[in-house]
């Protein structure tokens, strides 16, 4: 007895590509629309992290690399995760890159110190910040730009690292407890140690007015 469906002249099935296309469709178009709302998310956060990696390494090439490497990573690793976790992993990925940036500088400073010729010059000392335009222009960066501003930047360099980063996070991106936690990879309480002791600090040197 033979089956009533036969072949097309290509050889499969009829309408095999027509019922995988439908089937996949749902699947292609959450995962598209789940692109496009990591897109925004990285539109929102990049000035915000520049200025972080910027503020923990001081040199712009290195917080530019930082910050796009951690974009990278979170597209790579993390881009299927629910929406309401890239902030703290895009934070946290951000930080880790910001230690490690620091640590390899540490290294080459160690090596290059005792290296024949590894001296520095009088040039490795000027801050390359302000040799190169900020690569993101904006009313944002012309805010930044004030008087104020200036000095509430070099005091959080002036802070502890794990103070500043609970400072940023807290006040200046306004996450949560939990959130800030899990970005800076410590608990609840260090969290809200550290915040504290921060604002403390930046009270003690700005005022309370500022």
């Amino acid at each position: 007895m033979h089956s009533s469906v036969t072949l097309d002249r290509s050889g499969d099935w009829p309408g095999l590509a027509q019922i995988a296309d439908a089937e996949s469709r749902p699947a292609a178009e959450a995962t598209l629309e789940q692109s496009k709302a990591l897109d925004r998310f990285l539109a929102t956060v990049e000035r915000r992290a520049y200025r972080i990696a910027q503020l923990g390494l001081r040199d712009h090439d290195e917080a530019m690399d930082v910050v796009q490497g951690a974009m990278l990573r979170l597209v790579r690793s993390y881009a299927a995760r629910p929406s309401e976790e890239w902030k703290p992993l895009f934070y946290r990925i951000l930080q880790n890159g910001i230690r490690d940036a620091q640590r390899r500088r540490k290294v080459r400073g160690r090596l290059f110190g005792w290296w024949p010729g590894g001296e520095r010059s009088e040039d490795d000392d000027l801050d390359p910040v302000a040799q190169h335009p900020d690569p993101l222009p904006g009313p944002a960066d012309r805010l930044m730009a004030t008087e104020s501003i200036v000095v509430l930047e070099q005091a959080l360099r002036d802070l502890p690292a794990r103070q500043r980063e609970a400072f940023i996070y807290r006040c200046l991106e306004g996450m949560d407890v939990a959130d800030t936690a899990a970005a800076m990879g410590c608990s609840d309480g260090s969290v809200k140690t550290h915040y504290f002791r921060a604002l403390q600090s930046l009270r003690e040197r700005l005022g309370d007015s500022w």
